[in-house]
């Protein structure tokens, strides 16, 4: 039996009676292991031991993700991405919290009342104002292209997803991850296209590629953009 104190890095263990089967995930650098509920725990503890280099290159890999991760200290003179362009914030004081744009300048307001520090109220000031932009944009992107492919999309929705930039439901909703609008506008239009062709095929088969390089053509180069930049498109709250 093995013993998880020979495993050099901590495990959650998930278990659910509506899982059918043994799953290994790897995400934020942490394993966790989702089973139906009855697999005995030497068999889990077996087969980690047996996806140990597996594990181990995926800590690796993602623990070299994060440390080139963005972080920012939220304050005057700070610049963000947006879409094609960098957004400048400019921090001072207000009778409440709020982010407006002015051009290429994000003008955020703290308040005084609030207990939170200033760099916390312009982090979360900041990521409200992204999430509610990301929501007009992407529904007003997803609107023109379902009118302009014929099909119906029943919903957009945004979220700070950790495992996917996008998913389209068998009734005909969207949701997508808001800080995507920190991608380049062609990245963005790639992810609508992927999603809004669903709405045809809710699969990855090749008639669904066929429908996605109609939409966008480039969708190629620009999914491979996704998958190896996508780590770096985060807005992360104010570290002290």
């Amino acid at each position: 039996m093995a013993d998880p104190a020979t495993l050099p890095w901590p495990v959650a263990f998930q278990l659910s009676a509506r899982r059918r089967s043994v799953s290994i995930e790897v995400r934020e650098g942490q394993v966790r292991v989702l089973a139906p509920k009855g697999v005995a725990r030497r068999d889990l503890l077996a087969m980690l031991q047996a996806k140990r280099p597996w594990v181990d290159a995926k800590l690796r890999q993602q623990q070299q993700r994060m440390a080139v991760r963005p972080r920012y200290q939220y304050q005057t003179g700070e610049r963000l991405p947006y879409l094609d362009t960098e957004l400048t914030l400019h921090v001072m004081q207000g009778t409440r919290g709020a982010c407006i744009r002015e051009a290429d300048t994000l003008h955020v307001y703290w308040s005084p009342r609030s207990r939170k520090t200033v760099p916390e109220q312009t982090a979360q000031a900041v990521a409200q104002w992204y999430r509610a932009e990301a929501l007009r944009l992407l529904e007003a992107k997803t609107q023109r292209l379902c009118d302009s492919v014929g099909l119906t999309c029943h919903g957009v929705n945004v979220r700070a997803t950790r495992s996917k930039w996008g998913h389209c439901t068998f009734d005909g909703r969207i949701q997508y991850n808001w800080q995507i609008v920190l991608a380049p506008t062609p990245v963005v239009d790639y992810l609508v296209a992927h999603e809004v062709s669903h709405l045809r095929h809710h699969n990855h088969s090749r008639a669904f590629w066929q429908h996605v390089h109609a939409i966008c053509p480039d969708y190629q180069r620009l999914r491979v953009w996704l998958r190896d930049e996508g780590h770096r498109l985060i807005l992360p709250p104010y570290e002290r």
